[in-house]
C-alpha cells in the first residue's frame, strides 16, 4: 500500500498494529536479501503506542502507522547498524540518526534495516558482507547499489517506502533498477546526523517510494536545518512551478555507449512531455564527460580519511595482537572488503605528497567548472533529463572482477553529486526482457519541491 491507502485502510477501521505486523511478516518472507533484520518488538510497542493515541483522539502525526524501512548505514537506537559490514557486523547503536528521529514524529514505523554494499561502497549491493540483494524484476541480476536493499524493498511492496544514502548516485540507479521512485535531495537539506559517512561533500539522506506523493510528503517530514550538522541547509516550499517547462535533454547522456533500449525509453519520456505541450531541446554540459573521473578521486580521498576511525581499538571489530601496528592490519584487513580497501588505497595515494596537486586539487578545480555549467544551463532551463544508467541491471556476478567497469554504472548520476543539486529517478518504462528503466531529472539547488512535481509530467508513463 502507498502511504495514502494505509491512511484510507486506518480510517476504515484498520489497527496500526495490524498493519505493522503485516509489514513485518513480509519482511520476514524477503526473498531477495533485501532486508538484514527486523526490529519486532520495538516497532510493535510503537504501533501500540500510536493506536492508543489515536483513540484518545490525540495528534499522531503525518505519516502515523506506516511501516518503513531504513538503509543499514542510518543508526536506529538499540538495534544494529551494521553498514553491511565485518567491521560493524555486532555494533548496536546508542543513538538514532535525525532521519529517524523526525519520522517517529510524524507517527511513521522503523520495522528493519536494509542490505547495501558495505559502507555504501559500490553500484550492485554485490558489496555486502551478508550477501548480495536480487533485483526485483530477475533474481540473476543486481539490485543496483548501495541502497539496493531498500530499492526493493519498497518495489517489492515489503514497506511504502524506504530511507536511502546518495553519494553519487546510491539511490537514483537502484530505483532505475528496480523501477520505483528514488529522490536525491539538495545537498545538505536533510540531516545526516547518525549516517554512517562515505564522502562528506557529497552524502546525502534521500527516500525511496512508489509514488511522487509519497515521496514529496516524506521529503517534508524529513527536510530542515539540524543543529547536529552544521552542513544542513535550508529548503522552502515554492509556489506551485510555471508550465509549459523548459526542458534540457543532456547530451553528453546520450551517447552511442548507452544501452539502445535505454535511449528508446528516455526518447519516448521526451516525445511524453512534449505531447503535454512542453519544450524539450538538447543541451551540452561540456564538462561532464570528466565527472567520473573527478568523482573517484573526490570520494576516495573522501572516504579515506572517514574509514581510518575504524582502526579495531574504539569500536567495530577488533583483533588483539603483540602490536599496535599488527591490531591495525589484522581488523583493517579482516573488517574490510576488497572494495573497500581499494577506494582507501585510491584515497590515500592521491591525497600523498606529490600527488596532492596533480589529482584532488584539480578534481576540486573541474568540480567547479562542472558546477558552473550547471549553473548556465539553469539560466535556460526548468529541468534537465537523461538516463539513471548507461544499461538495465546487469547480471550478478558480471562485473564483480571489473572495477572501472562497475564504476562506469555511475556515470549518469555523479555530476548532480559532485554539484550538490537535487535529482531524482522515476520509472518510465521496461526492455523487451522486463527490466525496468527510470528518466533521471535534475534541477537547481533548493528547488527538490519544484523537481518533484515536475516529476509528474512522467508518473502516468509507466502504466
Amino acid at each position: 500500500m502507498t502511504i495514502g491507502e494505509i491512511r484510507d485502510s486506518l480510517r476504515s477501521g484498520s489497527s496500526v498494529v495490524s498493519i505493522v505486523e503485516a509489514a513485518i511478516q513480509r519482511a520476514k518472507d524477503d526473498p531477495y536479501n533485501a532486508v538484514l533484520e527486523v526490529i519486532e518488538k520495538r516497532a510493535l510497542a510503537c504501533a501500540k503506542d500510536i493506536d492508543r493515541k489515536r483513540a484518545n483522539g490525540e495528534d499522531v502525526g503525518r505519516l502515523a502507522g506506516v511501516p518503513f524501512l531504513a538503509k543499514d548505514n542510518i543508526l536506529t537506537l538499540d538495534s544494529r547498524t551494521t553498514a553491511s559490514a565485518h567491521m560493524l557486523d555486532t555494533f548496536v547503536a546508542p543513538y538514532q540518526a535525525t532521519v529517524i528521529d523526525k519520522l517517529e514524529a510524524e507517527g511513521a514505523i522503523c520495522i528493519g534495516k536494509t542490505n547495501l554494499d558495505a559502507f555504501a561502497h559500490g553500484g550492485s549491493t554485490e558489496n555486502s558482507f551478508f550477501g548480495p540483494t536480487k533485483n526485483i524484476a530477475d533474481a540473476e541480476r543486481v539490485a543496483g547499489g548501495s541502497s539496493g536493499g531498500s530499492a526493493v524493498a519498497v518495489a517489492a511492496g515489503i514497506v511504502p517506502f524506504a530511507l536511502g544514502s546518495d553519494t553519487g548516485g546510491s539511490i537514483r540507479q537502484p530505483a532505475s533498477y528496480n523501477g520505483v521512485v528514488g529522490l536525491k535531495p539538495t545537498y545538505g537539506s536533510v540531516s545526516r546526523y547518525g549516517v554512517v559517512a562515505m564522502a562528506s561533500s557529497t552524502d546525502v539522506v534521500g527516500t525511496i517510494t512508489t509514488t511522487l506523493d509519497d515521496a514529496t510528503l516524506v521529503y517534508d517530514c524529513l527536510r530542515g536545518v539540524d543543529v547536529h550538522d552544521s552542513t544542513t541547509v535550508s529548503v522552502e516550499k515554492i509556489p506551485a512551478i510555471k508550465t509549459p517547462l523548459n526542458i534540457g535533454i543532456i547530451q553528453e547522456f546520450m551517447s552511442s555507449s548507452v544501452d539502445p533500449e535505454v535511449t528508446q525509453l528516455v526518447q519516448a519520456a521526451v516525445a511524453w512531455a512534449k505531447e503535454a505541450g512542453h519544450r524539450v531541446v538538447p543541451v551540452s554540459l561540456p564538462t561532464l564527460p570528466y565527472a567520473l573521473a573527478v568523482y573517484y578521486i573526490v570520494i576516495p580521498a573522501e572516504l579515506s580519511s572517514n574509514l581510518a576511525r575504524y582502526d579495531g581499538l574504539r569500536y567495530g571489530l577488533s583483533r588483539t595482537t603483540d602490536s599496535i601496528q599488527e591490531s591495525y592490519h589484522s581488523s583493517r584487513s579482516e573488517g574490510f572488503m576488497d572494495e573497500n580497501k581499494r577506494r582507501i588505497l585510491i584515497g590515500n595515494y592521491v591525497l600523498s605528497s606529490g600527488y596532492y596537486d596533480a589529482y584532488y586539487k584539480k578534481a576540486q578545480t573541474v568540480r567547479t567548472l562542472i558546477i558552473n555549467d550547471f549553473a548556465k544551463a539553469f539560466e535556460s532551463y526548468d529541468i534537465l533529463i537523461g538516463p539513471v544508467a548507461p544499461t538495465p541491471a546487469f547480471r550478478l556476478g558480471e562485473n564483480i572482477n571489473d572495477p572501472l567497469q562497475m564504476y562506469m554504472a555511475d556515470i549518469m548520476t555523479v555530476p548532480a553529486s559532485l554539484a550538490g543539486l537535487p535529482a531524482i529517478s522515476i520509472p518510465v518504462g521496461r526492455t523487451a526482457a522486463g527490466l525496468p528503466v527510470g528518466l533521471q531529472i535534475l534541477s537547481p539547488m533548493r528547488s527538490d519541491f519544484a523537481l518533484l512535481e515536475a516529476a509528474k509530467i512522467w508518473e502516468g508513463m509507466n502504466g
